[in-house]
């Protein structure tokens, strides 16, 4: 007897799924019938019997054959079957083990196939990779190597430059300071011209002429004064430059200090190995800054501030030349000048000098007073400028408090005495200098009372006094040409 239905399992007797198996299909192929083979005429309702599902091998059954269904019902009795259970259901048929087998055996060895070639490409993927890793990092080291020659040659661009805007700045610091020696010097020949002018002045009657010694002495003073004012704008030119080209050192050595620092960090990158210490991940780093500067603007930014430094030491040497040609134009017209001022006061001198002789009986009484009135005219100057400290401390107190914050800003006792103090000296230099023009006048006074007992006698004694006494012992010595041009 062949079985050929079976029952439906329950859902805990099943096979567990696997996707090397095929699932269970509803269709025709995968199962016969649901219904026995059998034509039976039963009733529906007609009690299960277990021969029902089995047909003979032959007509008549043999002995042996009724010996296999007695062993067939007991092992039914006695053993689990399926079909045992009052649902039915197909079974597989071998042709679906056997397709199951195959299947499993092809998704296998497919797995296997496409792990092996999964495994063969990683592998080639990862040296591929590691291959592409090593020569973008040779690749990086060398440009890295590359960008510390570069700026091993903008660092020995700028060490030259700097060098030499250092000593321009040297050699210029130096023709300043002769400048401003120089100008120092001219102060001394000016304030004896003005001396000289000033005293003149003091010339009476008849002798009060716009002679030649005064004409002379009024150039000098405009040559003196032009000299200055040269020398002058040439000294703000100096230092202007000087401040340029300092600024400008300035600009190289910052840029020198950022390439030795980009140098040490490259050259620390440079040494950087997969092995060396220190390596870390930073997230976003790879980001582009757009602050960041371009080869091309990284190298003109020190070709430019070379080229402004070469352009500023241009500047600076020819203003030197300038000075240079300033220092000796004005020393040689300020001696010439000088020469004849002195012909000029030596004639004059020896004009006066004619009438000497019979005019000596009263020419001590003259110069006494003269004298006396003279002294009073100077301690009211010295007094005058003795004023001059105390009004500047005072006046420099009230600047000083003016800078007090917020509500400091206060009109107290001590504000209001230094306005006080400082009208006192004003009114007291007011005085003073009242008082100074009083003794100058007394003294022009003097002179005309004495002029008026020995009118001629009086002028020619003082006119003598004034150019030979006052101007020439003044005038006995003058700074030298090297002194007159900076040096010593």
């Amino acid at each position: 007897m062949e079985l050929i239905g079976s029952t439906q399992m329950a859902t805990y007797a099943r096979p567990k799924t696997s996707h090397f198996l095929p699932a269970i299909s509803t269709t025709a192929s995968s199962y016969r019938s649901h219904q026995p083979a059998l034509t039976l005429n039963q009733n529906s309702n007609m009690p299960w019997r277990t021969n029902s599902y089995f047909r003979s091998g032959s007509a008549i059954p043999t002995v042996s054959a009724l010996q296999r269904d007695n062993l067939d019902l007991v092992r039914a009795n006695t053993m689990f079957y399926p079909s045992n259970r009052t649902a039915l259901s197909s079974r597989y048929m071998p042709e679906d083990w056997y397709k199951s087998n195959q299947s499993n055996y092809r998704e296998s060895e497919s797995s296997r196939n496409s792990a092996e070639r999964l495994r063969r490409d990683t592998i080639r993927l990862i040296q591929d990779k590691d291959q592409l890793t090593r020569r973008t990092q040779d690749s990086t080291s060398k440009n890295i190597g590359e960008r510390l020659n570069d700026i091993s040659f903008w660092r020995s661009e700028l060490n030259h430059e700097i060098d030499n805007m250092v000593t321009e700045i040297s050699v210029l610091t130096d023709v300043k300071r002769r400048l401003e020696r120089a100008l120092a010097e001219t102060e001394g020949p000016l304030q004896v011209s003005q001396e000289c002018l000033f005293h003149r002045e003091k010339r009476m009657s008849i002798d009060l002429v716009h002679d030649d010694v005064e004409k002379d002495l009024i150039k000098e003073v405009e040559v003196i004064k032009s000299c200055q004012e040269r020398m002058r704008r040439h000294l703000e030119r100096a230092i202007a430059q000087l401040a340029s080209n300092r600024a400008t050192q300035h600009e190289l050595e910052r840029d020198l200090s950022d390439k030795v620092t980009a140098q040490r960090i490259d050259d620390r990158c440079h040494h950087l190995r997969n092995t060396s210490d220190g390596i870390s991940y930073y997230r976003g780093i790879d980001r582009l800054d757009p602050s960041i500067s371009l080869p091309d603007s990284w190298s003109k930014f020190t070709d430019d501030n070379i080229l402004h430094s070469q352009s500023q030491r241009a500047a600076s040497h020819k203003l030197r030349d300038e000075i240079e040609i300033l220092l000796n134009a004005t020393s040689n017209e300020m001696w010439n000048q000088f020469n004849a001022v002195n012909v000029s006061f030596t004639n004059r001198i020896s004009e006066t000098a004619d009438t000497k002789n019979s005019l000596q009986s009263h020419l001590a009484k003259t110069l006494q007073e003269i004298f006396q009135t003279e002294m009073l005219i100077e301690a009211l100057k010295k007094a005058i400028r003795d004023k001059e400290n105390p009004l500047k401390v005072a006046q420099t107190r009230l600047e000083e408090r003016t800078r007090r914050p917020n509500v400091e800003l206060c009109r107290d006792n001590p504000h209001h005495r230094l306005i006080t103090e400082v009208r006192e000296i004003e009114d007291t230099i007011h005085k003073l200098r009242q008082r100074l023009m009083e003794a100058e006048n007394t003294l022009q006074t003097l002179v005309k009372t004495k002029v008026s007992l020995e009118h001629d006698l009086s002028i020619k004694a003082n006119s003598l006094f004034l150019d030979q006494e006052k101007c020439m012992s003044m005038r006995k010595s003058f700074p030298s040409t090297p002194r007159l041009v900076g040096y010593t």
